[in-house]
């Protein structure tokens, strides 16, 4: 009964949404005013990166029944948002609850249920696991439509979209499908530890790819560091993120903060990883320099208590610690561009393995008979990628068909932004949010 009086008091209490270009020189100001309601922050937060928005600063609210955020966003190069057609779209997609669950569809990659089969895979990683798993799927006539490939503390986790490669439509034959479970089980399981691969078909409904991603490393313990050496290679000290968790007694909250270089969806990441966590965001404030980025939140659990134990504390920093640096690796980064054919992506990733590449994250799509892929590598220690070594291997595949996108070696160093103490300061006495330049109520 209470269940539905709360939806029926959402029906009569619409999101409503203000989208302002003046009150900010270098941003633009989105403000959501909403019923509260357990998940709405990440909702809101996915339906902007799904529109390839950039947060830069965000204020977050949700004492009491009502929910208001404050997000402060710029486009993929770094703009305002001008053009009124997509600030409309924007405006209707957060203003109809309806968009939350069906937003991402649109956005990256997902296609009907009926017109692939989703595989969710999960593992121990190694050097040229990727291309075993893409040799296995071409062998058994799958073509790989999308995917998307993280690793993290020698764990990995694959959600890929395949259909039959001679009918182009999903497979849906139960013999068919066990055969391709055991196979791709028997790759992942590599030194014959039952226990540590499993494959599974994405359950049916909307939950985002990414948001999946995370679900499957955090249930496969990603968060606990096994080969400290590894770590150190792959994450120096200047670039492992930093979290601390205390108790904020005068309001009975938990205080998370964090501190961590900034990368596109890192504000998702964290707070998909709070609310699978089941953790509610009371109060909050983002906020990103240069190259830095602050998060402070006010927490408490589904059951409106705060942290109560040191273990429960240990186990939320290493659970947001593992959110930060699932895909924040900075190796060399790839870009495939070809003409899709059955067999592609297994061919160039053989042609890695040989070379001695080890791919540490990798996105893969296809559309209207193109294949573009992303592939962030490195060699098989850990080390940067010699450049010659790429070199060889685009005269292999052809040098208009992968580029080196990014190579961070090459990039200019850049002074990182400071912060000090908490955003929030006095923020339960005074509530000043002046430097958020908040968008008046249009009430």
């Amino acid at each position: 009964m209470d269940d539905e009086y709360a939806k029926l008091i959402r029906r009569m209490n619409p999101p409503r949404v203000v989208i302002d270009n003046k009150s900010c020189e270098d941003a633009t100001v989105i403000q959501v005013d909403s019923v509260n309601k357990h998940g709405i922050l990440l909702e809101v937060v996915q339906v902007l990166i799904d529109m390839n928005l950039t947060i830069t600063k965000a204020y977050i609210s949700s004492d009491g029944g009502w929910f208001m955020d404050v997000f402060n966003v710029i486009d993929c190069d770094g703009k305002k948002i001008k053009e009124k057609e997509v600030i409309e779209y924007i405006k209707t997609r957060l203003e109809s609850n309806a968009s939350f669950s069906l937003s991402f569809r649109e956005c990256v990659g997902f296609m009907p249920s009926n017109e692939h089969t989703s595989i969710e895979l999960s593992g121990t990683d190694r050097p040229g696991l990727l291309s075993e798993v893409c040799a296995v799927l071409a062998d058994l006539h799958c073509n790989v439509v999308n995917a998307e490939i993280w690793t993290h503390n020698s764990r990995a986790a694959a959600v890929v979209h395949v259909t039959d490669d001679s009918t182009g439509c999903a497979i849906k034959d139960p013999n068919r499908l066990a055969t391709i479970r055991d196979l791709l089980c028997n790759v992942l399981r590599g030194n014959g530890a039952v226990n540590t691969a499993k494959m599974t078909l994405s359950p049916p409904g909307v939950t985002n790819r990414e948001r999946r991603l995370h679900q499957i490393m955090f249930a496969d313990r990603d968060y606990e560091r096994v080969d400290k050496e590894e770590i150190g290679r792959m994450h120096d000290k200047s670039t492992r993120p930093f979290v601390t968790v205390m108790d904020c007694y005068e309001k009975d909250y938990t205080i998370v903060t964090m501190r961590s270089k900034d990368r596109p969806k890192l504000l998702f990441d964290i707070v998909c990883t709070l609310t699978d966590m089941q953790y509610v965001v009371f109060h909050g404030m983002v906020n990103t320099g240069r190259k830095e980025a602050y998060q402070e939140f006010y927490i408490r659990h589904v059951d409106g208590l705060p942290i109560g134990s040191e273990a429960e504390r240990e186990r939320i920093t290493q659970g947001l610690e593992a959110a930060i640096e699932r895909r924040a690796y900075e190796g060399l980064e790839l870009e495939l561009c070809a003409e899709d054919r059955v067999g592609l992506l297994s061919d160039i990733t053989r042609v890695f393995r040989e070379n001695g590449l080890c791919i540490k994250r990798a996105e893969i799509s296809t559309k209207d008979g193109k294949a573009k892929d992303t592939f962030y590598v490195s060699d098989v220690t850990g080390s940067p990628v010699d450049l010659r070594i790429i070199d060889s291997i685009r005269r292999q595949i052809g040098p208009s068909v992968l580029q080196v996108k990014h190579n961070p070696l090459l990039s200019p160093k850049q002074p990182q932004g400071t912060t000090a103490g908490f955003l929030f300061g006095n923020f339960f006495r005074t509530r000043n949010f002046q430097n958020f330049k908040l968008v008046r109520s249009a009430s």
